[in-house]
Order: structure tokens, then sequence, then C-alpha cells
């Protein structure tokens, strides 16, 4: 049920396994390729999502070959953070629903996805949200198993406070704004 806006954060409680947990999903501005290379061109944004997030979801189209083509320098970059942690990651083809249109195979997705260590799905999230809703849970259970197997030792970044939504910080600035106006007209939260 999300609406993804480039560099929105998105806060969600549901439950796995009978647990309740808050998801956090930090939808990240466009990366692209430097120049005809394999070095990505990404903004800082990115970078501190990567730091503190224990999970990945690594989304391309399968109607352009330059999305798909991003995800390998994209997951060096964020081993380059996280040399040495198990992180969950979910490899999702979108427009599923757009075959005729196919420039990516379902054999190149699974072949990348086994390649990066993560778990493949192709979806049409306009016709089908299961599909994406699906995957999605998968990896929040797999971001579950991780953090519980951590036996109370912390994954570096897992103590780094979590960016909070942009709803509330727009809220407590509006919210601020009008207590501090004075003989100024009421503001509308």
């Amino acid at each position: 049920d999300f609406t993804f806006l480039p560099g929105a954060l998105y806060s969600r409680k549901f439950t796995i396994d009978g647990e309740q947990i808050s998801l956090q999903v930090q939808d990240t501005p466009f990366v692209s390729l430097e120049d005809d290379t394999d070095s990505i061109c990404c903004q800082e944004q990115i970078n501190r999502s990567i730091y503190w997030a224990d999970g990945f979801v690594f989304v391309y189209s399968i109607t352009d070959y330059e999305s798909y083509r991003v995800i390998r320098p994209l997951h060096q970059h964020i081993r380059k953070i996280h040399p040495n942690a198990n992180i969950p990651l979910l490899l999702m083809a979108n427009k599923g629903d757009l075959l005729r249109a196919r420039q990516v195979s379902s054999k190149e997705g699974l072949q990348l996805a086994s390649e990066l260590g993560g778990t493949y799905y192709e979806v049409s999230a306009r016709e089908n949200c299961e599909g994406v809703h699906e995957a999605f849970q998968q990896l929040c259970q797999e971001v579950s198993r991780m953090i519980g197997s951590c036996n109370g030792e912390k994954r570096r970044g897992l103590h780094l406070v979590r960016p909070k939504s942009p709803n509330m910080q727009d809220l407590k600035r509006r919210l601020k704004q009008a207590l501090t106006s004075k003989g100024k007209s009421a503001t509308t939260l």
C-alpha cells in the first residue's frame, strides 16, 4: 500500500510470525551510471540510507536495460559501506505486464540475484500489487531473522537513529512556526 515518491520515507507497522514490527522504507532518488562506465552517480542521501538500512530492494524495469545495468555497481557501492555485513536483499524486476517491450530476460534477473545473493521477483506493480507485497514480506522475514540472530550484538548501523518520516518533520516544523509567530495569523496544521 505504498505509493513511492523519490526520496520519501514511509513507515508502516505490521505483523510477521506473530510479532509486530515497524518498517521504514526509504525510496532513494534515482541512481545512474557515470558516462558509460560501471561507476554510479548518486546523492549523499543514498549513502545515509545505505548506512542505516537492514535490507535492500533493488528495482529495475524489464523494459529498460540501463536500469538493470545499474544494479551491480550499486550493490558494489553498498558493499563498500557494509563490507562484512550479511544484509538481506531483494532483486525486483518491475513492469512484468509489458512483456512485448522486454529488454531484460527473467534468466538475466535470476542470474544477477544469484550473483548478489538475493531473492528474485518479477512483478507488475500496476496490475498486481500482491507480488510486491509478497516480496516485501519475505525480505522483512529475512531482516527479522538476521536481527534476531545477532544475539544482542548489533550490526554496524543498527544503533544509528533512523530518519524520521518527512510528514512528521513537516508537522513539527509547522507547529514550531505556529507557536513562535507572534501577532501573525494562525497557521493551519
